[in-house]
């Protein structure tokens, strides 16, 4: 008969009575990670929890863009060393994970995408890197190539990459199509109506985004795997006008809908479950801090506990670590997750 043989951990009522089939099944990996294997990590806000815990693993944290020698490390983290696997902030949506793909291959500057006013010259697809802005544009272009120099060769050297999809809605340049991580003004830059468009990309976007994302990295380095995740963090505003609760349900369930069919159709591309770990009430948890948005430090441990359970040879000090559980606009101290999109709630009317 029809579900008659289907695993005990198939079922919401064995799942809820009998802990033995709670979060310990919900991970079965693709293929297993060994020690010293190297990983880059990319994606939203959340992605930053994955990176430091790699960090304290018998992993190799890949780092193409690492801190000047003798920099501080509450400094280095302030411009953005160390965050990701290279310098290029939260990538919040595939597209703008496929733009810096392709800018990287094709030694792209997007002129759209440099930002001037109160005097500085600030990158618009990293507007949180240099906090201070550049002295002169050509300042800016040579620090973009070199960029896109090292994202070149992170993925070309790397073995796993991991990227957290996190947000469905974007901000774009309607001249050339330039999608930046946050809105004009909200960070840096000058919003102009005439030019910036809010986007809400489809699943067929995404879906098309994601394909190109894996089939071009997989041309640039046959061997590379991939570990797609979706974060737990709802959204902090929508600009699409609907209720804040049902913006968000759409973006993560757009975002978890393609990631599925990804790892459906690549071998070398599987899921990891931070999302359901965090938000399921199946294991009546509240991972959550008070604000309902930022996930606690249980939630972050429990999280990485699953993953590192489940590849055998890998070793990590999970419980108890000093990392963050607290997200902020931009760093005050290198306990702290940066998160442009924060910022969001300084527009909340008083």
């Amino acid at each position: 008969m029809p579900y008659s043989d289907c695993p005990d951990h198939a079922f919401w009522k064995l799942c809820l009575e009998d802990r033995r089939h709670l979060i310990g099944e919900l991970y079965r990996p693709k293929f297993q990670i060994s020690a010293k294997t190297r990983i880059a990590t990319a994606g939203s806000c959340f992605a930053q929890y994955f990176g430091k815990y790699v960090k304290k693993s018998n992993l190799v944290f890949h780092d193409a863009e690492p801190p000047p020698e003798k920099m501080p490390e509450n400094v280095a983290h302030d411009y953005g060393y160390g965050l990701f696997s290279a310098r290029y902030g939260n990538i919040y949506t595939v597209r703008q994970l496929r733009q810096l793909i392709e800018d990287g291959l094709n030694a792209t500057l997007r002129e759209t995408a440099i930002w001037k006013n109160d005097g500085k010259v600030v990158d618009g697809l990293r507007p949180t890197i240099e906090k201070h802005g550049y002295q002169s544009t050509d300042e800016l272009r040579k620090h973009r190539y070199r960029h896109l120099r090292s994202v070149i060769e992170l993925f070309s050297e790397c073995e796993i990459f991991v990227f957290t999809l996190g947000l469905t809605e974007a901000w774009q340049d309607i001249r050339d199509g330039t999608v930046f991580p946050v809105a004009p003004g909200s960070v840096a830059g000058l919003y102009d109506s005439n030019i910036h468009d809010f986007v809400n990309f489809s699943i067929f976007d995404i879906s098309n985004d994601l394909h190109f994302v894996v089939e071009t990295l997989s041309q640039l380095n046959p061997a590379l795997k991939i570990i797609l995740t979706v974060s737990p963090v709802p959204l902090t505003a929508t600009a699409t006008g609907k209720h804040i609760a049902q913006a968000t349900t759409y973006s993560k369930s757009a975002l978890r809908a393609v990631a599925e069919q990804c790892v459906l159709q690549h071998d070398n591309v599987d899921y990891f479950p931070s999302f359901e770990i965090i938000t399921s009430p199946i294991f009546q948890r509240n991972f959550y801090e008070p604000n309902m948005r930022s996930v606690s430090r249980f939630g972050v441990e429990t999280v990485m506990q699953v993953f590192f359970d489940a590849h055998r040879e890998l070793h990590c000090q999970v419980q108890g670590e000093n990392f963050p559980t607290q997200i902020s606009g931009g760093a005050k101290t290198d306990q702290e997750i940066i998160c442009e999109e924060i910022v969001l709630e300084e527009f909340v009317k008083k």
